[in-house]
Parts: C-alpha cells; sequence; structure tokens
C-alpha cells in the first residue's frame, strides 16, 4: 500500500463516504506518505456495487 500514489473512488451515493473514509484509513495506517485521493459520486458502477476505488502505484 505504500506504493499507492494515487487513487481515485467512485461512490454510488457520496452519503457513503465517511464510511468509505474510515476503511481507506485503515488500509493506509501504515504508510508513512499518504497517497493523494479524489471522491466523486457516479450514477452506476459495474454489478450495483457502491465502491470502487481506482489506484496508481509506483514500483
Amino acid at each position: 500500500m505504500d506504493k499507492v500514489v494515487k487513487a481515485t473512488v467512485f461512490l454510488a451515493d457520496m452519503n457513503d463516504f465517511a464510511a468509505m473514509n474510515a476503511v481507506y484509513a485503515d488500509a493506509f495506517a501504515g504508510c508513512q506518505i499518504l497517497p493523494a485521493r479524489s471522491a466523486v459520486q457516479v450514477a452506476r458502477l459495474p454489478k450495483d456495487v457502491r465502491v470502487e476505488i481506482e489506484v496508481i502505484a509506483a514500483r
């Protein structure tokens, strides 16, 4: 996770942001530098999931 430099979070409902943010913080808790992040609400995600996260990582 410490190789992730950017994350884009797609939410079906922006009201889920606080819950997603808590899980996201736990996932990156051990990282010295947190990745850049943006979060947007979208009309619909594949398979009707509530959240999708796209990341870019350095090698």
